[in-house]
């Protein structure tokens, strides 16, 4: 089977930064999309940022000039690069990836998600 680990989550202070990871192991054929999503207290999980394999991204509004999403392809890794986080950044930090799975056709696979990793922004 395939699953996403993340790491780096963490209690910080408004202005600071943190690193998420997102590791994904199994067997593995390729990865698509993978992204970076959150989900605050009572609220909807949202979409912060994606990235496709050839490394186009993109970034929610909330994020962008803030956040940065890189993938390493050889890893099966995701990062997040968060700075200049505000309290309204806390959350509960999940990565999610498009991944096709087998070491030969017919491959099978779809959307696999971690079981996230909580991030605290005080001010």
């Amino acid at each position: 089977q395939v699953q996403l680990v993340e790491s780096g989550g963490g209690s910080v202070q408004a202005g600071e930064s943190l690193r998420l990871s997102c590791a994904a192991s199994g067997r593995i054929f390729r990865i698509y999309v993978m992204a970076w999503y959150r989900q605050a207290p009572g609220k909807q999980r949202e979409l912060v940022a994606s990235i496709s394999s050839d490394g186009s991204s993109n970034y929610s509004d909330s994020v962008k000039g803030r956040f940065t999403i890189t993938r390493d392809n050889a890893e099966n890794t995701l990062y997040l690069q968060m700075t200049s986080l505000r309290p309204d950044d806390t959350a509960v930090y999940y990565c999610s990836a498009d991944i096709r799975v087998g070491i030969m056709p017919p491959y099978t696979g779809g959307e696999y998600w971690g079981r996230g990793t909580q991030v605290t922004v005080s001010s």
